[in-house]
């Protein structure tokens, strides 16, 4: 392949635009591809997929977003950022999203007509590495997984045929992009279907945490008050300690929080009559309020710029009294000092639970909660910082079900083992033997790799 055939850009290391091109959120994570491909079109993408297959390189796919949390060394690292088609149906209450959309920008649009996309808790993730690891919405217990909700994909495969999967066409790669992530091509654009939600009751509720015993209760009521909610109440808890560091906003300096999180699909008045027992537990703030769809990923205040962090998940059963004090002890001021995990649990359940109508490869397994953890990951600290999330880990190893979800697997994640955990054998079976259909060289494995079937 020749720069003349690709419409877009083609760079090799040294090149100017070459380090931005690969730099991706996750900044711990750094990658020294051979070529990168910035794609102007599809046609440029199945150009980059056919050269990676004559060269025998593998490939590498980052859109936008949060980028890959596998190193590309050696790869043709193909970037999707400038397939930027956005058009809403509202008739049909659709949307056509190209790869290099982030859900703000489809959130955005889709508000226009009173609809809105099942985005997840951050504005800024790309929308097909969201899709393709099956979403999980902040409407999860209403809506289910955002890949319940695609109607079509059109994705590139290792042979470098640009193809489009629904239900009616080529069933069985659509229900394994759905997913299997990016290991059976490189998805284009898709077209998803929309929810008619203007607004929602939602926010924030934040309680001391530096009284153990305090935390407990908090958490404990929690988890409680989550059991007894209806699927339109979807929630979460975070506990954290926050060190005592002059660039932290003097309100968290030094402080242990929990955090209660809620998303709120219903009428109003009933959702301010569902949040009154958390509210009776007398939090030091509160923003739950009625907002309109556009201001949803503020509630979990992402980072919106790159950041150096360690990022670990798991899915658990349900949570008892001695799951409690394992966690609160996590963000005891009195304990030894950090780094200092984020600890987030978010609520499963509902529709979540519940057979999609497009059927794919993602499943909760039958969990009660995701954990979700995130830590600073400054230069030369990663060791002490896998130690801690192992340890975390290792506390709450009771509660764990030794599933994951594919959507949440990050750097630590690579191994075969912990790859196959994110999907019930029945599946993981299943996508390796399509895997061996579409991918039979293995071309797509700079990612939670799935192998072709021998």
């Amino acid at each position: 392949m020749t720069d003349l055939d690709i419409r877009g850009r083609t760079l090799h290391p040294g090149d100017d635009g070459f380090d931005e091109a690969v730099s991706g959120w996750l900044l711990t994570v750094e990658h020294r591809p051979a070529v990168v491909v910035v794609a102007a079109d599809a046609e440029d993408v199945a150009a980059a997929v056919r050269l990676a297959a004559w060269e025998g390189r593998p490939i590498a796919v980052q859109s936008t977003g949060h980028g890959m949390s596998v190193p590309a060394d050696g790869a043709v690292f193909i970037a999707t950022a400038e397939l930027r088609e956005l058009s809403v149906d509202p008739t049909a209450a659709t949307a056509r999203i190209g790869a290099g959309l982030r859900w703000r920008e489809v959130i955005a649009a889709a508000a226009e007509h009173g609809l809105a996309p099942l985005s997840g808790s951050s504005g800024e993730v790309g929308v097909m590495g969201y899709l393709t690891g099956g979403g999980l919405p902040l409407t999860a217990r209403t809506y289910g997984f955002a890949a319940d909700h695609v109607r079509s994909l059109d994705v590139v495969t290792a042979d470098g045929r640009l193809r489009t999967v629904s239900p009616g066409q080529e069933p069985d790669l659509f229900w394994a992009v759905r997913g299997g992530k990016s290991n059976f091509g490189v998805v284009v654009a898709a077209e998803i279907e929309l929810v008619p939600l203007r607004t929602i009751y939602g926010g924030e509720l934040y309680y001391p945490g530096e009284d153990p015993g305090h935390a407990a209760h908090v958490l404990g009521s929690y988890l409680a008050w989550a059991k007894e909610q209806p699927d339109e109440m979807s929630s979460s808890v975070t506990l954290v300690r926050f060190p005592d560091l002059p660039q932290l906003p003097e309100e968290f300096r030094g402080r242990s929080l929990v955090q209660v999180r809620v998303v709120f699909t219903g009428a109003e008045e009933r959702g301010a009559r569902l949040v009154e027992p958390l509210r009776a537990l007398g939090p030091d703030k509160d923003t739950v309020r009625a907002m309109p769809y556009t201001e949803i990923t503020e509630i979990y205040q992402d980072p919106k710029n790159p950041v150096r962090a360690h990022l670990r998940s798991a899915l658990l059963n349900e949570l008892d009294d001695e799951a409690v004090a394992a966690l609160v002890a996590l963000i005891d001021p009195s304990a030894d000092g950090g780094p200092y995990p984020g600890i987030e649990l978010r609520h499963l359940g509902g529709a979540l639970n519940r057979p999609p109508g497009r059927p794919h490869a993602v499943s909760t397994q039958g969990a009660a909660f995701h954990l979700w953890m995130r830590m600073p990951a400054p230069p030369g600290q990663a060791g002490v910082t896998r130690e801690v999330s192992d340890e975390v880990l290792r506390r709450l190893r009771r509660w764990d079900t030794g599933a994951m979800l594919p959507g949440f697997l990050f750097d630590p994640d690579s191994a075969p083992e912990r790859v196959r955990a994110a999907y019930t054998e029945e599946n993981y079976r299943r996508l390796a033997a399509l895997k061996a259909v579409y991918d039979p060289e293995h071309l797509f494995r700079v990612n939670h790799t799935i192998p072709p079937l021998a």
